[in-house]
Formats: C-alpha cells, structure tokens, sequence
C-alpha cells in the first residue's frame, strides 16, 4: 500500500499500519475530534463483552434536555454483595468508573463541563457524598484527581429501605439534570445544569 504524500489526520493511521516511516511532524499530530469519538464507540461497544466476563450488568440512565440536547451515564449496576463501600474512595462499580456523557454544556457547582465524555466519581463520606467528573476516561486507569474538570457536594440522606444494587437515575427540570445515586441506605443527589 503506498500511502506517501498523505498527510491528514484520517491517513495518518493507513501510513502507520503500512509499515511507511513517519515524520516528525506526523508522529506529533494530535488526534482528530473524529478519532477521539471512534475510541469512545469503540469502548463502548467492547463495554457489554468485558462485563459479561465480569458477572455485571451495565446500565445507562439518560436525562432528555427540552431542546433535543442528552445527558447519560453509563454504569455496572453492581450489589452490595460485589461492591464494597469505603469512605473516602472512590466508588468504581464493578471496577470500573462510571461514564458521563454530555451533548450540552453543564455546569456543576461552580465549574463548567464541556460538551464530551468524562468518567464520573461519586466519593462516599459518612456525612455528605463528593462527585468527581474526570477528563480521564481511558478504560481501567486509576483515578487521578488532577485530571478532575469538576467536583461537588452532593446532597445525602439515609433512606428505610435499602437498595441492595447500585442504581443511579436522572430526574429532568428545565435544564437541570439531578443526578441520583442510590447504594444500600444511601441516596446522594446532585445537579447538572444545562448551558
């Protein structure tokens, strides 16, 4: 395959899996927009397969903005039984993050979130629970919170009957997005706001 004189983002792959030498401009190239979605789909649809393995269900909750716009989160909907919660670290369900997905601008707390995809942390405490939205969102890495975009308090309260699987939901007012999580006697709420 002779892919020399070619030069953009979306040859840039044929040249390297040619086995063609690349330059050093080329080598440096950041990673189109349209790159970084393909590894997102991508993620997303091994997601179902790697769970499978693991004896977890994934789920997504959606929050439908007026004006078409979404808001979802991708999660392992884990039990109590599979899940350990510690005070303090953040929840990874199932090992794995949670994935935020936003097609609008939000806002959470007094931080501003761009429109993409982020993981998401929520970070129980005795008193109020944290979230953490992380620009990090390659599969299986560490939480690292200064990679953190935002990171709020979340409203929590103790619930009589518990929840012995992780359910997280969305409830929908205007432009805000609520986020809800409920774990045990756990339920920690918090909102988006659409910009």
């Amino acid at each position: 395959m002779n892919v020399s004189g070619l030069h953009t983002p979306q040859n840039f792959s044929l040249k390297a899996l040619s086995g063609d030498k690349l330059s050093a401009a080329e080598a440096s190239h950041p990673m189109s927009a349209t790159n970084v979605w393909k590894a997102v789909l991508i993620t997303l649809l091994l997601a179902p397969c790697l769970n499978a393995q693991s004896g977890t269900t994934q789920s997504t909750t959606t929050c439908n903005l007026d004006d078409g716009r979404q808001v979802y989160i991708r999660y392992n909907a884990v039990s109590l039984k599979q899940q350990k919660i510690q005070n303090g670290k953040p929840l990874e369900p199932g090992g794995s993050a949670m994935t935020l997905f936003t097609e609008a601008q939000l806002s959470l707390g007094s931080s501003m979130i761009p429109i993409g995809a982020y993981t998401i942390y929520p970070i129980p405490a005795k008193g109020n629970w944290t979230i953490a939205v992380n620009k990090n969102v390659t599969p299986g890495s560490a939480y690292d919170e200064s990679q953190n975009v935002a990171r709020a308090q979340m409203e929590t309260a103790q619930v009589e009957t518990p929840s012995d699987t992780l359910e997280v939901a969305f409830a929908h007012v205007g432009a805000r997005c609520t986020l809800r999580i409920y774990i045990g006697k756990s339920a920690s709420f918090v909102d988006f706001t659409a910009k």
